[in-house]
């Protein structure tokens, strides 16, 4: 603690002197301005008054005593000051006095004195005497009008700041020296590949001639490419704390602002602070919202602003001009959004794909951000892994915290492996609001929706397995049945996708089956079940009707106009008709299904009504008829 307050001590002196610089330049302007105010006594509101008034208005009586006799020894004017009287009224009906000043002019006016000595009216005499004459202070004055413009519009400029530094780059420069625990290699688990990677990138700057000696060239720009969450940035940062480089970090959107061209300002100033420092790193985050495919001349509106951004950018990474020694590395979950030009060798050569993590990268993963957590002797992390696929490193780390949270409301002393599963299907599927209430009608519904769902999903062959169903509501369902995968699946059969049609289809089948109608439960599964059936047919090709191609829908408005469709009005009408024929033919086989096993799906339905959530291995004990405890056995001897 103590380096920390030593270290940090620098930069809090520098803050208050920067105060205290402008404390003092606020002072030197007032008192400018105070002198040459009291240089120039007066104002547009004092009345200027001759003889004649000034003696009208003291046989009226609306010179208000005393009288103050000036005299000014720098430019040697004498006059009489004071208030006066008008006609005009206050709220409370006293007359409304404003200044006035008389100047006594020699041989003309110096009866006034007389006067008024001669009326007993008081007069007080004061002089005025200015350290600075009129023409010194205006100079003055003009000198620190220039100073503020030359503060505020230039040397603020140069710093980023004022008017003209809306064009420079707003990058945050790593130097690698500082002493804030640093994201190193160490804490990136789970993409290996990726991190072999980018290291070449690290070790070319440390050993730039190891590389060079055969020929070969550093790549000059690395895109990372990946869904969200799988550490993109992290593995940025780990590379800013292994490098011993500057290194330039920027996202995509700090390059726009409300003005036209600032973007690509901010673009070249940051390459140019970058060879200023070469070698070094730039780092660029979500770069789609600066490298966007551009639209081209039909465009309405002509060339947008990201354009500009974009154009500068390709010509500062690949141009006229060398750019040697900087690196730039950037991370998108968009890569199908950014031009073509911006991807072509010689800008980024090189597209790291960082996906999903697998078994083995969720266990790393999983193992890496849970040694901060106290776990109990049954939590299992392996498990955990094993019942997480398609989950990423952010969604591993939500889980474990979700977890400790639990435990830390629940008074326990470790997290349990009970709380590692109610987290994972809370990050899933949602929390469970038991609190929620609902009628012994609706939960007798949901009992044979869910029934007719989880015996589906035991009697066909190509489902995944079983995980637990539950009647307590849950995210925005009033029910569930869950499943998940034994591995991580990489794709999909046709086979697969013809089961879980039928799957969805169970649970409005088992509600018209026990009820005699149905209810509005089944939209979610029917929303589903006509994408599966749409992709099945236009993207995938598991139709025999069509063959072996795809339909592309049609884009919407882009900023150009609009694309005509890929396939005709009669194709369209043929697509709809095999997407009906698939949910039907599903719908017609999960019914006959269901038929068949009328019985066990009242059996599944009561023990759903009286225990409410089970695990997917005692409902399949219960369909099959064996022991629950002697299925847990086999499967826990079996890992």
């Amino acid at each position: 603690m103590a380096k920390q307050k030593k270290k940090s001590a620098p930069a809090q002196d520098g803050k208050n002197a920067n105060a205290l610089r402008s404390w003092l330049l606020i002072a030197l302007v007032a008192a400018l301005f105070l002198s040459f105010y009291r240089a120039n006594p007066g104002g547009d509101k004092v009345r200027e008054l001759n003889q004649i008034e000034f003696y009208q208005a003291l046989d009226e009586g609306k010179v208000v005593e005393p009288v103050e006799r000036w005299r000014d020894y720098d430019s040697g004017e004498t006059f009489l000051a004071g208030k006066m009287e008008t006609d005009e009224l206050k709220e409370d009906g006293a007359p409304v006095a404003v200044p006035y000043r008389v100047q006594l002019i020699p041989g003309e006016n110096e009866s006034l004195m007389e006067d008024l000595f001669a009326r007993r009216m008081p007069v007080v005499v004061k002089e005025r005497r200015s350290a600075l004459s009129p023409f010194v202070v205006q100079l003055l004055v003009f000198f620190a009008f220039m100073f503020l413009f030359y503060w505020f519009f230039y040397r603020r400029a140069a710093g980023g700041g004022g008017m003209f530094g809306f064009g420079k780059s707003k990058a945050k420069l790593l130097t690698g020296k500082e002493d804030k625990a640093k994201v190193t290699f160490a804490d990136v688990a789970g993409i290996d590949e990726a991190k072999e990677e980018v290291q070449e990138i690290v070790e070319f700057l440390k050993k730039p001639d190891m590389f060079k000696k055969l020929g070969g060239r550093i790549p000059k720009g690395i895109l990372m490419v990946g869904p969200p969450g799988t550490g993109k940035t992290l593995l940025a940062k780990a590379i800013a704390g292994e490098a011993k480089v500057p290194f330039f970090a920027m996202s995509g959107s700090d390059f726009e602002e409300m003005f036209v061209g600032v973007g690509a300002s901010r673009m070249r100033d940051m390459f140019s602070e970058a060879k200023k420092r070469a070698p070094c790193i730039g780092f660029i985050d979500e770069i789609d919202s600066s490298g966007m495919k551009r639209t081209g001349a039909g465009a309405i509106g002509g060339s947008h602003a990201y354009e500009q951004t974009l154009n500068t950018m390709l010509v500062e990474m690949d141009g006229f001009d060398a750019n040697e020694g900087v690196i730039v590395i950037a991370a998108t979950n968009r890569p199908d959004t950014l031009d073509s030009a911006l991807l072509r060798p010689g800008r980024f050569d090189r597209q790291v794909v960082i996906d999903l993590p697998t078994l083995k990268g969720r266990e790393e993963i999983l193992a890496l951000h849970g040694k901060r957590i106290k776990f109990g002797p049954d939590a299992d992390l392996a498990r955990v892994a094993r019942g997480t696929p398609g989950f990423s490193g952010a969604d591993l780390a939500n889980l474990l915290n979700e977890a400790a949270l639990m435990a830390a409301k629940r008074n326990l002393e470790a997290v349990d492996m009970k709380t590692l599963d109610e987290a994972r299907d809370k990050v899933l599927w949602g929390r469970e609001r038991k609190s929620a209430g609902y009628s012994k009608r609706d939960r007798e519904i949901t009992a044979w929706h869910e029934s007719g769902h989880a015996l589906l999903q035991l009697l066909l062959e190509n489902t995944d397995p079983l995980h637990k169903v539950t009647i307590i509501p849950r995210g925005r369902a009033l029910g569930a049945t869950m499943s998940l995968p034994e591995r991580d699946v990489l794709n999909h059969s046709r086979n697969y996708y013809l089961d879980e049609l039928a799957v969805l289809c169970g649970g409005r089948i088992a509600e018209k089956m026990f009820t005699g109608d149905v209810s509005t439960g089944a939209a979610a599964d029917i929303r589903e079940a006509t994408r599966i059936a749409r992709e099945m047919v236009c993207t995938f090709a598991m139709s025999d009707r069509f063959g072996f191609q795809a339909f592309r829908e049609p884009n919407g408005f882009s900023g150009m106009a609009e694309l005509p469709p890929a396939f005709s009005e009669e194709t369209s009408r043929a697509v709809d008709d095999e997407v009906t024929r698939l949910v039907g033919e599903a719908y017609a086989r999960a019914e006959k299904l269901l038929a068949e096993n009328r019985a066990k799906i009242e059996t599944v339905a009561a023990a759903l009504l009286e225990r409410e959530t089970m695990d997917g291995r005692d409902v399949e004990a219960l369909v099959k008829g064996t022991p629950a405890a002697q299925e847990r056995e086999e499967e826990e001897s079996a890992e």
